[in-house]
Parts: C-alpha cells; structure tokens; sequence
C-alpha cells in the first residue's frame, strides 16, 4: 500500500468490504512506544447498529488497522 499522510485520511468514508457504511474516520490511534498504528476510529452512521468492532466511550467505532483493505474514495475496512 502507498505511503498516505494521516491528515489526509481524517473525515474520509468508511465502509465494509459487503458494501455497508460504517461511517467517518475521525481519528487513528496508535502505540506510542513502538510506532505501531492500533485502531481507526470511526464516528458512526446513525443506521450502523450490530457490528462486530468494540466502541470508545463516545460511542466511536474502534477498527483494528490490520482490516483495512483499501485507502481511495473510502477507506474499505474487511467484514
């Protein structure tokens, strides 16, 4: 995958690999000890009810960096 700065990814679609719209990214969360990115976390769709991915405490989706499967319009995340 190319090389893409993170500012340019912030309030980009997100939706699964079925087609669903999961929502916006609002934020990438990573290890501050080894560099690693952790999560992606996205401010859901209103419709979005019974997914598989853990939350924050605003009610965020929290998207584990390693089910991305594409970075274009959207950022497709693997369901």
């Amino acid at each position: 995958m190319a090389d893409i700065l993170a500012e340019n990814l912030s309030g980009k679609a997100v939706m699964g690999t079925d087609g669903a719209e999961l929502g916006m990214l609002y934020n990438i969360t990573m290890d501050l000890e080894s560099g690693q990115l952790s999560n992606l976390v996205i401010d859901p769709d209103e419709q979005v009810r019974d997914v598989e991915f853990d939350r924050d405490e605003q009610g965020r989706l929290l998207v584990p960096v390693n089910r991305v499967q594409a970075v274009k319009d959207h950022v497709i995340i693997d369901r």
